[in-house]
């Protein structure tokens, strides 16, 4: 067998191999987030708050199609050549999503009047709750402003 032919064989093992790890690793990661969720009850209680309990088929799809989406863009790179009008709403609509998934997640773990009883401040949890949610407002307008550069 010619170097030639020996150097293919070798970076086509390499390239398949990379493939399946990563395909195995995204998928791993799209399943403990589905699980995540599922034992925590994120999604009976978002429904529950937004009364929408007759969508329960959209829910289910929306997360297995969003597990599905993100291990195919951690798959292959993608770049989206669009102007800020166009950006700035899909942003807008990402940043509320992990805002509710943060919310829902602090909800049912009782975070907060957890916190707030433990380092002594239960009177103050609502201005607890809004320095928090401010902190995160400044931090993202911050890395939007400093890190993205429109």
């Amino acid at each position: 067998m010619n170097k030639k032919k020996a150097g293919f064989i070798v970076a086509t093992v390499h390239n398949l191999t990379l493939i399946i790890i990563g395909l195995a690793g995204g998928l791993s990661v799209g399943a403990g987030y589905v699980a995540f969720i599922t034992v925590l009850g994120i999604i009976p209680r978002l429904m529950q708050l937004t009364k929408s309990f007759c969508r329960i088929r959209e829910y289910e799809w929306a997360v297995i199609m969003g597990v599905l989406a993100g291990t195919t863009i951690s798959l292959f790179p993608v770049q989206l050549a669009a102007n800020a009008a166009v950006m700035a709403p899909i942003g807008l609509l990402s940043g509320m999503f992990i805002g509710m998934l943060a919310a829902a997640l602090t909800e049912v773990l009782n975070v907060f009047p957890t916190l707030a009883k433990r380092i002594g401040v239960y009177e103050w949890i609502i201005a607890l709750m809004m320095a928090i949610a401010l902190g995160k407002v400044a931090g993202s307008l911050f890395h939007w402003l400093y890190y993205v550069k429109l």
